[in-house]
């Protein structure tokens, strides 16, 4: 199997803690948006779905890839058939992995959750890797997601805007632990 990277705005992202979704087993997720203009990157990843399809159905591929296009059983799909934010006009990644991926900022240090950094609506790297099922689930060519990049903000999907950074705040240093302005009790508009 063969890595890619691919760039875009992150959606439904569980990156640091798994989740389960229609009962399936929790594994971590991401979806990453990219604009329908950005055709070099739209075939990079369709020539990746069509070198793995070929890979393991042979001369049957172009006929299941059309198929599995059609019903919505490729990681790489149309996002103006989402009623979602941000979805229209776009075209959308969607990965998974049962291990927890790689999360890195723009210098390649590690995130974590609490960092804040990374949501769902910032720009990001994605490396995933594309693969073929053939099980008892069906057919389809899924991404597996290898890790994340933070790139730059974005305005966030639901919440509105990006968490606070701890730069955001002002040192306070070591001395009165309650702010000046806290109210105890009473009306604090007064």
């Amino acid at each position: 199997m063969t890595a890619i990277n691919i760039s875009g705005r992150l959606s439904f992202e569980h990156i640091f803690v798994a989740d389960s979704s229609n009962g399936s087993a929790p594994a971590f997720s991401a979806t990453v948006l990219i604009d329908k203009n950005d055709q070099a990157q739209i075939q990079k990843i369709s020539t990746e779905i069509q070198r793995v399809a070929t890979e393991k159905w042979k001369d049957k591929a172009p006929g299941l890839l059309k198929s599995l296009y059609a019903t919505e059983k490729l990681c790489l799909r149309d996002g103006d058939n989402k009623e979602y934010d941000g979805y229209a006009g776009m075209m959308y990644v969607t990965s998974r992995n049962k291990a927890r991926p790689t999360v890195v900022d723009r210098r390649c240090n590690p995130v974590t959750e609490a960092d804040g950094l990374v949501y769902s609506g910032c720009y990001v790297n994605a490396r995933i890797e594309l693969w073929a099922q053939d099980n008892a689930n069906g057919k389809r060519v899924n991404a597996k997601l290898l890790g994340i990049q933070f790139v730059r903000d974005g305005d966030a999907f639901g919440a509105g805007s990006a968490p606070a950074k701890p730069t955001d705040f002002s040192d306070l240093g070591d001395g009165d632990p309650a702010p000046a302005s806290a109210s105890v009790g009473g009306n604090p508009w007064d």
